[in-house]
Parts: C-alpha cells; sequence; structure tokens
C-alpha cells in the first residue's frame, strides 16, 4: 500500500517538475515549485511512517515552513520589486 503511495508522489514531482520547468509563465512556475515542496512533505511523511522514524515528520515541519517563507518571498518581491520593508532613500 505505502509503495503504491510514493510511487503515485513520485509522478506527481516529476509532472510538477515538468511544470516547473516547461511553464509559459512566472507564476505557473512558482506554483510548480510550490506543489513540488507539498509533495516532498507527504513523501517524507509516508516514508517516515513505513520505516517508524518519528523525526522525518520533524523534518517534513520544518521543510513547509521554509517552502511556505520562500514562496512568500517571492510573491512579494515581484509585487513590490524588493524584499525590504519600509522607504527606499
Amino acid at each position: 500500500m505505502f509503495s503504491i503511495v510514493i510511487f503515485i508522489i513520485s509522478i506527481t514531482l516529476i509532472i510538477s517538475l515538468y511544470r516547473a520547468l516547461i511553464g509559459p509563465t512566472l507564476f505557473d512556475r512558482l506554483l510548480a515549485a510550490n506543489i513540488i515542496g507539498t509533495t516532498t512533505v507527504l513523501f517524507l511523511i509516508v516514508y517516515g511512517f513505513m520505516t517508524n522514524r518519528t523525526d522525518f515528520l520533524d523534518i517534513a515541519i520544518t521543510y513547509i515552513l521554509l517552502n511556505l517563507i520562500g514562496t512568500f518571498a517571492v510573491l512579494k518581491y515581484f509585487r513590490y520589486g524588493t524584499l525590504s520593508h519600509g522607504e527606499e532613500e
């Protein structure tokens, strides 16, 4: 059962990687990168459950938080042109 789930997650990663490389717009590529991050977290969780290693859950939580912060940073950069806050001199 878990082998089938890992196989399906791997197929999703391959399709998302294709979308990230071929995507016609920047937002398609950003969405594909976010999907890759989310499916990687799913992969870590399923693999950790399969091998009875709970430390993979901690790694997955850390990775999803970094993925979220990275996505917000890229969106802010493309909206405002900078990552800093406040007024420019």
